[in-house]
């Protein structure tokens, strides 16, 4: 019966993750450009393996969550009127540059904001002079359509906002709700031919009601998970009270 614990431990403690998932993804439903976290399951072991001191370790360990995938799917748009926002009519992402570290960030949040930075400019007493930029409202610059950062002289014109597309989207490293990074398996990236609507933003692509069926769907695996390991203790305690002989 140690197998019956050690599978019913081992399914409980995946469905608490991902009901962790699922939290997430509920507690981002409102979030603009976030796209949805999606658990991922597959079975431990599916045959014999040799474990401390040779011990056979039994195949049918139950099953854990491997990995969390993506859901890239566009969420719906919502119109806001705000000169600064945008969002994109089809495929790619706004790219965000980080001024201290060069590093470069993409995302589908087009919530943007205008900031000030500090330029260099022999030419004035302080030595420097102040321009503003499109920004992402927390020190990272929104890169144009030529790839650099987007002076903006009057916020309410429509801006160069550049819209990038990359070769291979599976594997982005998340790096907060709405923003990713590149790996070296995401290829190459290039310009796309999406459009950056002014005044309006795309909505997170959760949706709440198939976030909470999934979030009951894992409740009940988890109490099923706990009846099991009540049950194989049961059956244990049955055994050891048994009489010898």
């Amino acid at each position: 019966m140690i197998q019956g614990f050690y599978s019913a431990v081992t399914g409980a403690q995946q469905q608490m993750r991902r009901m962790d998932v699922q939290a997430n993804n509920i507690s981002n439903v409102n979030t603009y450009g976030y796209k949805a976290q999606v658990p991922g399951f597959q079975a431990l072991m599916y045959g014999m393996l040799d474990g401390i001191n040779n011990a056979q370790l039994p195949r049918g360990s139950g099953s854990c969550m491997v990995s969390t995938g993506t859901d890239w799917a566009s969420g719906p748009l919502k119109e806001t009127g705000r000169s600064l926002d945008y969002a994109i009519i089809g495929n790619g992402y706004f790219a965000l540059y980080e001024p201290g570290s060069g590093a470069v960030s993409f995302t589908r949040d087009g919530s943007f904001t205008m900031s000030a930075f500090q330029v260099a400019d022999p030419e004035s007493e302080q030595g420097v002079r102040t321009e503003y930029y499109l920004s992402d409202g927390e020190g990272r610059q929104v890169l144009g359509q030529d790839g650099y950062p987007i002076r903006v002289t009057d916020p309410e014109l429509e801006l160069p906002v550049g819209v990038f597309d990359i070769q291979y989207q599976d594997g982005l490293q998340r790096d907060g709700s709405s923003r990713f990074l590149m790996g070296d398996k995401n290829g190459t990236v290039w310009l796309s031919t999406s459009k950056a609507q002014q005044g309006m933003l795309e909505e997170s692509n959760a949706d709440l009601a198939t976030e909470l069926s999934q979030v009951i769907e894992a409740q009940r695996s988890y109490s099923y998970a706990l009846k099991m390991l009540q049950t194989a203790d049961e059956v244990e305690t049955t055994i050891n009270g048994l009489p010898n002989g």
